[in-house]
Formats: structure tokens, C-alpha cells, sequence
């Protein structure tokens, strides 16, 4: 298996810590009568690209990148996915 700590599962993708811009701090809410991501979190990658994230993904994705950002590994899977 290869080294996984430079890699977080959001919504059943392997997000590479390296590629997060930003994560948003409140959930989406834009009142739009149809919209999917109500609740969820902004998740931005670069080059524009967004994953969206319960708030157990969300916390768990800020755990990981402070985890990275100091040479520790992510912390285990099932701890920050599975609901």
C-alpha cells in the first residue's frame, strides 16, 4: 500500500492535502429551492475545483491538515468517513 498521510477521503474521494486552498467555516446555505448542498461545507482545491464535506468530514479534513503541516499522519480512516 502506498504512504497515505498526504491523502483525506471526503465524500468517498482521496483528496491530496497538498491541492486544499481553503475550507469553509459555516455550512453552504443559499436558499435556492433545489440545492444538494445545504449543510454541506465548501471544501476548495485548486484550480477551482470544490468537494463537499459533512461537518465530520469537514473537522475531520482541518485534523488532517494540521496533522500533515506538523509530519504526523492523518488520523485513521474509519475515525473521520464513516457515519
Amino acid at each position: 500500500m502506498p504512504d497515505m498521510t498526504c491523502f483525506f477521503v471526503v465524500d468517498d474521494k482521496y483528496i491530496p492535502l497538498f491541492r486544499v486552498m481553503w475550507i469553509a467555516a459555516t455550512p453552504h446555505f443559499c436558499g435556492e429551492e433545489d440545492c444538494q448542498r445545504e449543510g454541506f461545507y465548501e471544501i476548495r482545491l485548486e484550480q477551482g475545483e470544490v468537494v463537499w464535506a459533512n461537518q465530520r468530514e469537514r473537522d475531520g479534513m482541518l485534523a488532517a491538515l494540521e496533522a500533515w503541516s506538523e509530519g504526523q499522519p492523518p488520523p485513521p480512516e474509519d475515525e473521520h468517513w464513516q457515519e
